[in-house]
């Protein structure tokens, strides 16, 4: 189908001046929660409350890298925290484990190839609206400060958004300290004249990319020998079987360090999570602070992961869990479930809107093709799905079901099967198995079905 050349036009809220939110209040003052382990829940909210929506993404940051799920290697007390005070997904993956796709995924709740955001840098297509013109058109205050990359990583002009510029990106050691900051101003100062969506888009754990280019042909010696006892230990599918992959992930390049510097890559991550870790706290507090923290809805989640060593592999755009699994947390204290993490459900990025929808007692947009979370987040009501899917450059695929995940690239004759119940570090490839043939024939049919529905955008 192609582009609809009549689309009604949604309007674009002005940029709003810096000087107008950004302030250098002490951040002292009560926490935002208290981290009181509770699974009692409390009555759903109405359908017709309209609370507030906090959206916190940050970038490249893997599912399993927050010490509240067990990750020694890291210390993260303001996402523990926030964990603690609603749900975790466990099973959460990105609809495209790469920047800009992913991202086009969470404002639309359409798949990457629906959108048209293929990759980096290109516009969500005209007739398909995003959150920010979407609630924006049911009264709500629709705020965006941070990474968009829609075009542009940075950028004044986000359509259905007011825009607080913080004029510094590109780097999230710089940058994330604006944006927090420019989040905080915005919450203590609003007029609080409509419930407001506020999307707070930091970048680290990004600058991991910078760290490996400046890496990769390091001398085998650490810069720092005092750490050398508290590098992580390698992954366990450091070492795996990579004779049955795809050519798009064969020709991946692949560090050749030594252990060592195997290690210190991943102790450098951790550092950068802890970074944006920082921030995030610095924006909950705000939130507390501003008096609005009950009657807020809060989503964290991150575009895709890292490679972390993982199937030898560093950064992203591939559909090994490494890459695309990621965080996804969801909290309104008193309102939903707390301190619980969910490793039944099958979520994906495209969830987030339909999720928010309800909440704010707004019907989706058309040709949803996520879910609400709400049954599970209130209850312990299972989800009416059998599969999530997602998307990779131009022609990858993956089907993750509850005990498989099947991925193929087009044209290419090499298809990846994974028995996740057995095998949850996919490091042998099953495809060629004949057990596994029934397997295979399903999920190869579950992608087809699923792809025939979607609309797709025009190229």
């Amino acid at each position: 189908m192609t582009r609809a050349d009549n689309a009604r036009p949604i309007a674009r809220p002005s940029a709003i001046n810096r000087r107008q939110f950004l302030t250098t209040g002490a951040l002292a003052g009560a926490a935002l929660l208290t981290g009181a382990p509770t699974r009692a829940a409390s009555p759903s909210v109405g359908r017709a409350s309209r609370p507030n929506v906090l959206f916190i993404t940050t970038d490249q940051q893997g599912l399993d890298t927050l010490s509240a799920y067990g990750c020694r290697d890291v210390a993260t007390p303001n996402l523990d925290r926030l964990a603690r005070s609603g749900v975790s997904f466990m099973e959460s993956y990105t609809a495209n484990p790469l920047c800009s796709p992913a991202r086009s995924s969470w404002f639309t709740g359409r798949m990457p190839s629906e959108t048209g955001v293929i990759t980096n840098g290109i516009p969500i297509r005209s007739d398909v609206p995003n959150l920010g013109q979407w609630l924006g058109e049911q009264g709500y205050e629709t705020i965006y400060t941070g990474k968009w990359h829609m075009p542009g990583s940075f950028t004044s002009d986000i359509p259905g958004f007011k825009v607080i510029p913080t004029g510094i990106g590109g780097q999230g050691n710089m940058g994330d300290a604006a944006v927090s900051r420019a989040c905080e101003g915005y919450l203590r100062n609003r007029s609080r004249t409509s419930p407001f969506f506020l999307a707070a888009s930091l970048l680290q754990p990004h600058d991991i990319c910078q760290w490996v280019s400046m890496h990769w042909n390091a001398a085998d010696e650490l810069p720092y020998p005092e750490i050398a006892d508290r590098l992580p230990p390698l992954p366990p599918n450091f070492a795996f079987d990579p004779s049955r992959e795809p050519r798009k992930v064969a020709n991946f390049r692949r560090p050749s360090w030594s252990e060592r510097q195997w290690r210190y890559y991943l102790w450098s991550y951790y550092r950068h999570v802890e970074m944006v870790d920082a921030e995030i706290g610095r924006i909950l507090r705000a939130l507390e602070d501003s008096g609005e923290a009950a009657n807020t809805l809060i989503v964290l989640t991150s575009d895709h992961g890292e490679g972390r060593g993982r199937h030898h592999m560093t950064l992203k755009n591939y559909l090994y869990d490494e890459a695309a699994k990621v965080p996804l947390i969801v909290a309104w204290p008193g309102k939903m479930l707390a301190n619980k993490q969910d490793r039944r459900t099958l979520v994906s990025g495209v969830d987030i809107v339909p999720t928010i929808c309800d909440y704010a007692g707004v019907k989706s947009p058309p040709k949803m093709r996520g879910l609400s979370l709400r049954p599970s987040l209130e209850g312990d009501r299972p989800m009416p799905r059998l599969f999530v899917a997602a998307e990779v450059t131009v022609n990858g695929r993956m089907v993750r079901s509850p005990n498989y995940k099947y991925i193929a690239y087009k044209g290419d004759p090499v298809e990846q099967l994974f028995d996740m119940a057995a095998d949850s570090g996919e490091t042998k490839n099953v495809a060629s198995e004949p057990k596994y043939a029934g397997a295979l024939a399903e999920h190869r049919k579950l992608l087809e079905q699923w792809e025939a529905q979607l609309d797709v955008a025009a190229t």
